[in-house]
């Protein structure tokens, strides 16, 4: 028997249950036990089972396909790409396409007769297309809390952002660093705001000033080097930056060469955001891995959710992150 020809009557055969109980089962609907609903979908793979998409869109009046909005500065980046190709891999799962949104979508046309949802990734307080986004009339996940007073989204996926950067904070002064900075964008996204907040809160609890210097939300290697250069003009008693955006790490380490500094020795460095660029440092650069792919098929993964009736609204799903320490943060001596 082919895959062309597996009807779901021969899986709810093969399977001994009904033809509606296999149908909830492979769709995630209705009330059906674990062990039944594992049983239909072992049945499924194995006789090659593959539902008509386009039969279900019609039952259920819908378009197939999901937007997903990035910030707009940011699609160059390698945590961006990832991300995306992890929510695309996780919607297709579920017979969904995905569309990538520019910023002008929400004027052209209602985007809920051309999308089943919406995925809206980083919103920042100054996007102007945010707000029609999130009042598109289709559920709306956001990865991260959106910080403004436009309508809420209806389910968020969150990283703790401030937890990550105390790490990062915690890390560098245990391997002697006295005076960190820390390059961060304005306080328009929540990601943002957390960083911020939580280097206030580790200078308090420790008594050590971390001076914040304000960079683009995706500045470039560039852009970090000049503003490290005019820090540490200011201030030659920094020995540890902690550059917040996505592949800008690159521009603070040529930064401090120039100045006679060495990263890894004199001198540490650290990363909000790990990726390519922070890998491919000499010396490679300690930063956090907020597992990008894992985290857009988290976000797709809860709007499917959401669209399938398999959570309620108002849902908020944690997404974990980890410490990847390099030699770019010194050893004790």
């Amino acid at each position: 028997m082919t895959a062309r020809t597996v009807t779901l009557l021969d899986v709810a055969r093969a399977a001994g249950v009904s033809k509606s109980t296999a149908s909830d089962a492979l769709h995630g609907s209705g009330r059906v036990a674990g062990a039944t609903r594992d049983r239909v979908r072992e049945a499924a793979d194995r006789l090659g089972y593959r539902p008509n998409s386009a039969a279900r869109r019609l039952r259920r009046a819908s378009t197939g396909a999901v937007g997903l909005y990035l910030p707009q500065t940011a699609t160059r980046l390698d945590y961006y790409m990832n991300l995306a190709f992890g929510a695309v891999e996780r919607a297709q799962e579920e017979g969904l396409d995905v569309v990538l949104l520019g910023s002008a979508a929400a004027a052209h046309g209602p985007l809920a007769s051309r999308v089943d949802g919406l995925l809206v990734i980083d919103p920042e307080t100054g996007d102007p297309a945010v707000p029609g986004l999130l009042g598109a009339g289709v559920p709306v996940v956001t990865g991260e809390r959106y910080p403004g007073h436009t309508p809420a989204p209806t389910a968020a996926v969150v990283c703790d952002n401030a937890a990550s950067l105390t790490a990062l904070l915690d890390h560098v002064h245990g391997r002697g660093a006295h005076a960190p900075a820390l390059l961060a964008p304005e306080a328009t996204s929540a990601w943002a705001q957390a960083l911020r907040t939580a280097a206030a809160s580790w200078s308090t609890a420790h008594g050590i000033p971390v001076t914040v210097h304000t960079v683009p939300f995706a500045a470039t290697p560039a852009e970090a080097g000049e503003r490290t250069r005019a820090l540490l003009a200011a201030d030659p008693d920094v020995d540890a930056v902690i550059c917040a955006p996505d592949g800008a790490a690159p521009g603070v380490l040529r930064a401090a060469a120039d100045l006679g500094r060495t990263v890894g020795r004199d001198f540490q460095l650290a990363s909000c955001v790990d990726g390519v660029a922070a890998r491919s440092c000499d010396p490679p650069v300690t930063a956090i891995d907020l597992r990008p792919t894992a985290y857009g098929r988290s976000c797709a993964d809860l709007l499917c959710d959401v669209l399938a009736g398999r959570t309620p609204a108002d849902t908020l799903r944690r997404h974990d992150w980890a410490l990847e320490t390099r030699a770019s943060t010194r050893l004790v001596t």
